[in-house]
């Protein structure tokens, strides 16, 4: 059964592909985060461990949050390593260990990324699709990266 929530169809369609790209960089960026947080070593070790768990912690309440505001809208949730991997822009690089610091600067980076990307999505929703819901939803998500963007800036400065 489609919602019937105020919302045209095409818009809602619109705002379920914006969601689902969010997904596939959330998703993405939980691996490499996970990842980073197995290989982390050096000074302050068990200190950016934790900071990297609580990170992924994090991304895996947004994923889920994520997932859950697809089906509201009357989308299906794509979940597959492949879907996710085939729309994200969040970069991999297999087979790569870099320095602790060189961690920071990458998911700083990834976060940023996704900040900037939000915001443009957050417009898309609010104006074009006329979901404030999304859009107020996206806004929420970003200032969560925005905070750990900060975190992670602070081990930078």
């Amino acid at each position: 059964m489609k919602p019937q929530i105020g919302i045209r169809e095409i818009n809602l369609q619109k705002s379920t592909t914006i969601l689902s790209s969010v997904l596939a960089d959330e998703v993405t960026l939980y691996i490499k985060t996970r990842k980073f947080h197995w290989n982390v070593s050096g000074e302050s070790f068990m200190e950016i461990h934790k900071l990297f768990q609580n990170h992924y912690k994090q991304l895996e309440e947004s994923i889920d949050e994520v997932a859950e505001r697809i089906s509201k809208l009357g989308g299906n949730t794509i979940g597959t390593m492949k879907e996710f991997s085939e729309i994200t822009k969040i970069v991999e690089s297999p087979n790569q260990y870099p320095s602790q610091k060189e961690m920071i600067k990458e998911l700083l980076g990834d976060h940023e990324m996704i900040i900037v990307q939000l915001r443009k999505d957050i417009e898309a929703c609010a104006e074009e699709n006329k979901d404030a819901g999304t859009a107020d939803f996206l806004t929420s998500l970003m200032e969560q990266h925005e905070t750990i963007a900060w975190t992670l800036r602070r081990y930078l400065s």
